[in-house]
């Protein structure tokens, strides 16, 4: 037992990025193996080959790093997590580029840094182009992507108050709360792996748990493993390329996982509000559910009555099975997960009226909750604005009054709506910036505003969906896939952790 905690504890003291590295490498062995059990050995041997060499390489430098103390630093794990989505990407392309040689790296890379960054989108239109094992890489690289964000979210963001806490926090972003600075900077490496200790359980227990039900449900054990892990890591990603879920049972079992993206108080207690009762009164929660429920009724009331006006012979059943596929596919977007339910062309159809791809591109822009897998702004960044919108109405009332939420509410009205407020420009602004660039290389403007936002959400089906026709992003060019590459990073990462790397003073401190 000792020796398993010293081996533990030598791990632990290895640059994060090393660390990262070794467990991508290790990890090659699962679609190896599958590849070898479903008779394609080329794939299995470019999958086992490349993990070989990845495990080899990760001892080497692992000996070569033995008995050195490692650097201890505020932004070091931030930096080692920006560079694990720039450059692990590199590492999982060779064993796809190996067996499927009929591709360019280039393109491989961008495969697998969209599912890496859990955005999901893909190159290939034809599903069959891909084996199976490629398929299964695809999903697993986006599910150790979430991971790799939700543990990053706890251990990572929240110490320096990023990625949403900078709401709640009395610090400022990309700083620690000066009391415990000492605290917290000694014991980040041991914060990360308490993190990955406590949380990895978890995620691989309801990955597993919903892969079983899907395959209850009656879906192929491939393609349930898939949306298993792709609704976890809110990827998006599936084993035939088809963003539709695959019936209504699997759908109301993957809804029901899609929730866990709406709030993080199932595993996490550092924010202000996770401390007033649970999800029960959970702003994030509460918010996310009335966005669920409310734009679905929003839709089927337009539709109803436009199906009354134009005197359709449309069934109540038909109806409903048109509203349950508005809800399953707006929790699905305001995941930023991206499937798309089999009952959604009903619900654009059935009264003859057709559903705009802008509302999904509106609950992508919104996101999941706080220290989830998911994307977007945040739940908590638009509850903080709804606060302060209402103060500012009260105070047009009765100027003189005093608010009563307590510190922690005046807070989240004045200093958080404030932060909110500067995350909303700096998103604004990355946003036009990465449309104008699309733009300057050839990209029509219509196409140019659902790639920015599928990329800056990280919903990457929004470019199948969302759009008059499908996007075929393979017909870019070159630049125009640098371009989403970059803002795919900095949609995982946010605008506020990239400002952080960059200032100068941080780095001094």
């Amino acid at each position: 037992m000792g020796r398993q905690n010293s081996f533990i504890y030598d791990l632990s003291r290895l640059p994060l990025f090393l660390l990262m590295f070794g467990a991508g490498a290790v990890s090659m062995l699962i679609p190896a193996i599958y590849g070898a059990v479903a008779d394609r050995h080329e794939t299995s041997q470019a999958f086992f080959y490349a993990g070989l060499l990845g495990t080899v390489t990760f001892m080497l430098i692992g000996i070569a790093h033995a008995g050195r103390a490692p650097r201890q630093g505020a932004l070091g794990p931030l930096l080692s997590l920006f560079c694990a989505f720039v450059f692990l990407p590199v590492f999982f392309a060779i064993p796809f580029v190996e067996a499927l040689p009929t591709t360019r790296f280039y393109n491989a890379y961008f495969e697998m840094l969209t599912s890496f960054t859990t955005t999901g989108a893909t190159l290939f239109d034809d599903p069959r182009r891909l084996g199976p094992a490629l398929h299964l890489w695809r999903a697993q690289v986006g599910w150790m992507g979430g991971f790799v964000m939700w543990v990053a979210a706890v251990a990572i963001l929240a110490p320096l108050n990023l990625g949403g806490f900078e709401v709640t926090a009395q610090a400022e972003p990309g700083r620690q709360e000066v009391e415990l600075y000492t605290t917290r900077r000694a014991s980040a490496r041991r914060r990360i792996l308490r993190a990955m200790q406590t949380l990895g359980p978890l995620y691989a227990g309801l990955t597993l748990a919903l892969w079983v039900l899907l395959i209850l449900s009656g879906q192929d054990p491939l393609n349930a493993l898939c949306h298993a892990m792709s609704v976890i890591a809110t990827s998006g990603i599936s084993a035939g390329g088809d963003p539709a879920a695959g019936g209504m049972i699997a759908e109301v079992m993957m809804a029901a996982f899609m929730l866990l993206a709406l709030s993080r108080l199932t595993f996490s207690s550092d924010t202000m509000t996770a401390t007033q009762g649970g999800l029960r009164t959970d702003p994030e929660f509460r918010i996310g559910l009335a966005i669920v429920l409310l734009v679905p009724l929003l839709l089927f009331a337009r539709h109803f009555l436009s199906a009354f006006d134009l005197q359709t012979t449309d069934t109540l059943l038909g109806g409903l099975a048109a509203l349950w596929g508005s809800i399953f596919t707006v929790l699905s977007f305001l995941s930023t997960t991206g499937f798309v339910s089999d009952f959604w062309g009903q619900a654009q159809n059935w009264s003859g009226l057709r559903t705009p791809g802008l509302i999904l591109m509106g609950l992508a822009l919104v996101g999941g909750g706080v220290a989830t897998t998911a994307g977007g702004v945040k739940l908590l960044r638009v509850y903080a604005l709804y606060r302060n919108a209402v103060r500012e109405m009260e105070q047009l009332v009765h100027p003189h009054s005093v608010s009563g939420a307590g510190i922690a509410g005046r807070r989240l009205q004045s200093g958080g709506a404030f932060i909110a407020w500067i995350f909303f420009m700096l998103f604004a602004l990355s946003f036009a910036a990465v449309t104008l660039a699309l733009t300057l290389v050839g990209v029509t403007f219509e196409q140019a505003l659902v790639l920015s936002i599928a990329m800056l959400s990280t919903t990457g089906p929004l470019t199948a969906v969302a759009g008059e026709t499908p996007i075929a992003l393979m017909s870019l060019s070159d630049p125009a896939k640098a371009i989403l590459a970059a803002a795919m990073v900095l949609g995982r990462l946010e605008t506020l952790a990239i400002i952080a790397l960059l200032t100068p003073d941080l780095w001094r401190s």
